[in-house]
């Protein structure tokens, strides 16, 4: 009887158990900013954390006004691919997904945008942001336009009209949106969306049909890593060109005194930050050239002192450089004005300052040795015939004279061997020294 009573409490125990176990939860993630490959890699962490752990669904809060293409299209993949009914929310209001935002949240199994939020705006652009030439045009629309045609039809939403998002850049509200079949909700809020698309019965991208059970569950925020915040940072492209920059400095500082060690460790460590940010990025190799090219121009200006012009002539080009250096589809992703300025300048004047001061030490004269003397002038203090004895920084040496040398005459020091001052008379001009 006591082990029939053990076991029916052991299988009660299981029995209230179960329903935490088996209790799912909403998996919250939250994409603000452009879309690159940290956003890619944050996508796809979250969606097999969400897989893990059974979540019934994974929101993700989207706001973006675009980015790399590359990136939006491994984005895309992930979402048409993912075991878990992925719902894409753009908000708050006043937010927006535009461009290759657009293009990820059609791609969700469930799409909805908040009041007062925008969408579309997707033809694509050059890195510059500027138009492209006829043809290239023509191609790179073209398969933009049947990327959006590959998922939004399976997903049930207006071909058409998303199609004119790319050809023809066309922007949509959140109310033009839903009533134009891009979109399938509007809600206020979070848990306002949940109610309604709780008990709804979506089409998977595979065909397959699952039900949403979401209201009033717990919703569990995806945050970021160490790792994922750091690179999110270092993906900024005012950061990468402030690190490269400084990373530079640095190493030159290193160079011209060596064993400082901190410069050179701090230059390090900057230098190889920004390359692993820049290797990420759609990068242009002439924008690398042009800043190294600066520092030339540095370089020179501190050796033939030109009043400004190669300093001028440096920060131009390092300007230009900054503006170059990241091939960004979109403002956001591409190097400021401001920073190129605040940057370049005060790095110019910096880097001239320290060059200066580095040459002037190197043809500064020897003073201390033997090789100190070289150039001195100092007084006979016994004739030189042709040698004697030279009276020079308060000592007296033993010197040879060319030709022979009065006592008390000035004498100039032309060389130094073993010990001996190789002397000649001093220019009438040049006034004599301390005698005895």
């Amino acid at each position: 009887m006591r082990v029939r009573s053990l076991w029916k409490y052991v299988f009660f125990l299981l029995m209230s158990l179960m329903p935490l176990t088996a209790s799912a939860d909403v998996l919250k993630l939250v994409i603000d900013g452009t879309i690159q490959p940290m956003s890619e890699e944050r996508i796809d962490r979250a969606i097999a954390e969400a897989q893990k752990s059974h979540a019934d669904a994974l929101l993700i809060e989207l706001r973006t006004p675009g980015g790399l293409m590359s990136s939006m299209e491994d984005i895309i993949h992930k979402i048409l691919s993912s075991p878990v009914p992925v719902v894409i929310y753009v908000t708050p209001s006043g937010s927006g997904a535009a461009s290759a935002g657009f293009f990820i949240l059609e791609s969700a199994d469930v799409a909805a945008m908040a009041p007062g939020t925008t969408t579309g705006a997707a033809h694509p652009v050059w890195g510059d942001g500027h138009a492209m030439e006829p043809v290239m045009k023509e191609k790179v629309e073209n398969y933009a336009a049947s990327l959006m045609r590959s998922f939004v039809s399976k997903r049930g939403r207006n071909v058409e009209v998303a199609e004119s998002a790319v050809r023809q850049s066309k922007a949509f509200t959140a109310d033009e949106a839903l009533s134009q079949h891009l979109i399938d909700y509007v809600a206020q809020d979070e848990d306002a969306l949940f109610k309604q698309i709780d008990g709804k019965t979506i089409t998977r991208f595979d065909g397959s049909k699952a039900v949403l059970h979401v209201a009033n569950k717990p919703v569990r925020v995806y945050e970021m890593t160490l790792r994922e915040e750091i690179l999110s940072r270092l993906m900024d492209p005012n950061i990468a060109f402030l690190l490269f920059a400084i990373g530079a400095l640095c190493i030159y500082f290193e160079f011209n005194h060596p064993g400082a060690v901190i410069p050179g460790v701090v230059g390090f460590v900057a230098i190889l930050l920004a390359v692993y940010a820049l290797d990420m990025l759609p990068l242009r190799s002439i924008a690398i050239v042009l800043i190294l090219s600066a520092f030339g121009f540095f370089a020179l200006e501190a050796k033939f002192q030109t009043h400004g012009a190669l300093t001028t002539g440096g920060a131009a080009m390092m300007i230009l450089g900054a503006l170059l250096l990241v091939d960004g589809p979109i403002p956001e992703m591409r190097v400021k004005l401001w920073t190129a300025l605040s940057v370049s300048i005060p790095l110019a004047l910096i880097t001239v300052f320290l060059m200066t001061i580095a040459l002037k030490a190197r043809q500064n004269k020897v003073v201390t040795g033997e090789q100190g003397l070289i150039g001195e002038i100092g007084t006979t203090s016994s004739p030189l015939m042709p040698a004697g004895k030279v009276f020079i920084r308060g000592e007296v040496w033993d010197a040879v004279a060319n030709s022979n040398v009065d006592i008390g005459q000035p004498v100039i020091v032309r060389r130094v061997h073993r010990l001996t001052l190789q002397v000649e008379p001093a220019p009438q001009s040049t006034p004599a020294v301390a005698k005895l």
